[in-house]
């Protein structure tokens, strides 16, 4: 059995060896004919002729690419990006356009649960609680049952309901104890939230009801506008501030109480004819750039800049209205480009 593998293995060795020399001679053949077409045929009593090109011809060669000698480095390609890519990596589109350019005062503010929406529900009669339905950071609805007291005096069971729609923030019964004159649960609605901003006396009289406000928290870039509803009519020792009152919409429960956030109070907002969002540019080659679409793919334009905030940045020249560009992930494309010029290199 043995011998009968030995030699099994003895002629796929051999078959295995014939045709590895048989691709090598076949490599080496065709790399002769490639190098015996690229080499042209000449007598060794030949001197080859060298052509100097007159300045006309030089003139006609420039013309011939456009002004510029061939040598000259060629412009950078486009950075081209799918549908299905921008959505992938959320690249955003915006046109070019005018927008307002705002005057700020900032301030750091802290997230708090909108006063006006908190229900503090107690029992109504002193007894024990026999179910409770509900514990902290469950979603509840106006008319959803929370626990079951049985009370001490008619023995009966009654219901502690929920009359808003929000959160159990606090739950303090629980199955068996009885009930006293703590709150039994704390609801609160946090469809909008506020935000306290502690504002200094030398900017006081700069801040009033009715102001706009941008509030943005640094750790996430989420943004969102706001309005001042509310000064408070005393001061703070500690700190010696004045507390303004931010009322900011928060369906998407993005604010969450007790972050910190920053706030730039509007005082005043002026129009640019042309703007792009301030995270589109990027730094491009020592320029700043913004990345437009065209047909070919996303084109870095330099661009010449006018006065920002903290959203909007004016536009002097670069680009015209109308002209989409990459309003959010930008860096991406700058990246793509990078790399391509990398493989172009190379």
């Amino acid at each position: 059995m043995n011998t009968f593998l030995i030699s099994i293995a003895k002629t796929l060795f051999t078959k295995r060896l014939l045709q590895m020399s048989l691709l090598f001679i076949s490599l080496a053949g065709i790399a002769l004919a490639n190098a015996a077409k690229e080499e042209p045929k000449k007598h060794s009593d030949d001197k080859e002729e060298v052509h100097v090109p007159t300045e006309h011809e030089k003139h006609e060669k420039q013309e011939e690419h456009g002004g510029h000698d061939e040598h000259e480095e060629h412009e950078e390609k486009a950075a081209a990006l799918t549908d299905a890519q921008l959505k992938t990596v959320a690249i955003e589109l915006a046109q070019v356009g005018p927008a307002n350019i705002h005057e700020t005062l900032s301030f750091y503010g802290t997230v708090e649960a909108n006063g006006e929406k908190i229900q503090r529900i107690n029992a109504r009669y002193a007894g024990t609680v026999r179910s409770v339905n509900k514990k902290v950071g469950d979603t509840v609805r106006e008319g959803d049952v929370l626990a079951t007291i049985e009370s001490n005096e008619s023995l009966k069971t009654y219901s502690i309901t929920s009359a808003l729609n929000g959160v159990v923030a606090e739950r303090n019964i629980n199955i068996g104890e009885l009930t006293n004159e703590k709150s039994a649960f704390v609801i609160v609605d946090l469809s909008s939230v506020w935000v306290n901003v502690a504002v200094f006396p030398r900017d006081a009289g700069k801040v009033h009801t009715g102001q706009s406000v941008r509030v943005g928290n640094t750790t996430n870039e989420i943004t969102a506008k706001g309005e001042v509803v509310a000064m408070a009519a005393l001061g703070t020792s500690g700190n010696q501030s004045l507390s303004a009152r931010v009322l900011l919409n928060n369906n998407e429960r993005q604010w969450v109480p007790g972050l910190f956030v920053n706030v730039d109070v509007i005082l005043a907002e002026k129009p640019a004819a042309l703007a792009i969002r301030n995270e589109a540019l990027q730094d491009h080659e020592g320029k700043q750039v913004v990345f437009v679409k065209e047909k070919e793919g996303f084109e870095p334009r330099a661009v010449k800049l006018g006065r920002t905030d903290g959203e909007f940045t004016e536009v002097l020249s670069g680009v015209k209205a109308g002209e989409t560009y990459a309003s959010k992930n930008s860096f991406i494309i700058k990246a793509e480009l990078g790399k391509d010029g990398a493989e172009h290199e190379h």
